[in-house]
């Protein structure tokens, strides 16, 4: 993707544009803004009751995402 290719905004972006436009108070963005974190949280929340439903997720891959370690090592 070039420069100019990622510069484009496509038909939801100029939406989402639209509506921010229109907002008067940055209440009314933070506003938009969890609505949009609250739709997005719901579909991640679906999905993974799917997964789960159809038995491609287990409680034992829960455990082990819980108990991954994921930092960095430092050395000290």
């Amino acid at each position: 993707m070039n420069m100019e290719q990622s510069m484009e905004l496509n038909r939801a972006q100029l939406g989402i544009l639209r509506l921010l436009g229109r907002m008067k108070t940055l209440e009314q963005v933070e506003e938009l803004r969890n609505v949009i974190s609250n739709y997005y949280a719901q579909k991640a929340t679906d999905e993974m009751d799917k997964l789960w439903d159809n038995g491609e997720w287990s409680e034992a891959q829960n455990n082990a995402v819980l108990n991954e370690h994921l930092r960095t090592p430092y050395r000290v």
